[in-house]
């Protein structure tokens, strides 16, 4: 049986990878999950400067999911290239880092620093607020994600997956624009904003008012998502949004995704990822399917 898939000339043993932001760069992880069975670890979103990240409460659990507004708290390149690196390198897994930025020059300088490194690809979160357009979003516009992501492709050496925001009205117009400007990749999707009201305190549960949400909730706009770019584009994708189990990862391959990332589940089961790996090989034993490859996107 081959689980094996091909990311823009990298091949990942599986499908399965981390969400960014839910695994951190593995190490918390690695005494419950054997990060050797991983087709790929993405890291925590990283900065060109240490991000200190948004103020308390940061987190609230909702029906279906949570909403988050970390911030991107996250030590800077520096440490991380000192640090994070050589700890992922001890394992057979693929490296992908998360790279996040408040300006055009905040991700080239990131992906500069990154080229010599032994990470395997590139993920540009450009759903962080563009600092000089007024806090608006990279991914919401089509013009800065194409301008954005052909920054990055000079001076990027790995392959460059570009994650989408869902928060835009037609999201095959974003992805097309990072195909346009040279994304070898997409991801998809990134949080969808939300907000929740504390009633008894009469305020909002989360400091920063609006956080992402994720989890179970947000898998069938996901998913929709993803097949939408899945026939748009002719670069592969990376599916996530409320993936707990092989059968949630094979909505996803059905519907065009090549690779799958878990995010919120790993916060309550933290085996997850394992036993989406093992869920997707045992959905390919009662179809009788030799190569997963045979199942992306035959969903029309």
């Amino acid at each position: 049986m081959n689980t094996s898939v091909n990311l823009a000339g990298v091949t990942l043993k599986n499908p399965v990878m981390t969400a960014s932001g839910t695994f951190g760069s593995g190490a918390e992880y690695s005494d419950f999950v054997d990060l050797n069975k991983l087709g790929a670890v993405v890291t925590k979103g990283v900065a060109n400067v240490p991000w200190p990240g948004n103020p308390t409460p940061r987190i609230a659990e909702v029906y279906g999911g949570m909403l988050n507004a970390i911030g991107l708290q996250n030590p800077g390149i520096d440490v991380f290239i000192e640090r994070d690196i050589p700890f992922l390198k001890e394992y057979d897994t693929k490296i992908i880092v998360n790279v996040c930025g408040k300006t055009t020059e905040d991700y080239c300088e990131v992906v500069e620093k990154l080229a010599d490194t032994p990470v395997d690809m590139l993920e540009i979160n450009i759903s962080c607020p563009n600092v000089k357009e007024g806090g608006i979003a990279f991914g919401q516009n089509p013009k800065a994600v194409e301008d954005i992501t052909k920054q990055i492709k000079k001076y990027a050496k790995q392959p460059v997956i570009m994650k989408l925001s869902p928060n835009v009205t037609d999201i095959t117009e974003t992805a097309k624009a990072a195909e346009a400007g040279g994304a070898d990749v997409l991801s998809l999707i990134n949080t969808l904003t939300g907000m929740k009201i504390d009633i008894e305190r009469q305020t909002f549960a989360i400091a920063n008012k609006t956080g992402g949400l994720s989890g179970p909730a947000v898998k069938p706009v996901a998913v929709r998502m993803v097949y939408q770019v899945a026939n748009a584009v002719k670069i592969p994708i990376i599916g996530m949004g409320g993936i707990c189990s092989g059968e949630d990862a094979m909505e996803f391959i059905l519907a065009g995704a090549t690779a799958v990332s878990v995010g919120t589940s790993n916060f309550h089961n933290p085996y997850t990822t394992i036993e989406v790996v093992a869920g997707i090989e045992d959905y390919m034993r009662r179809h009788k399917v030799e190569d997963i490859n045979d199942l992306i996107g035959i969903v029309k």
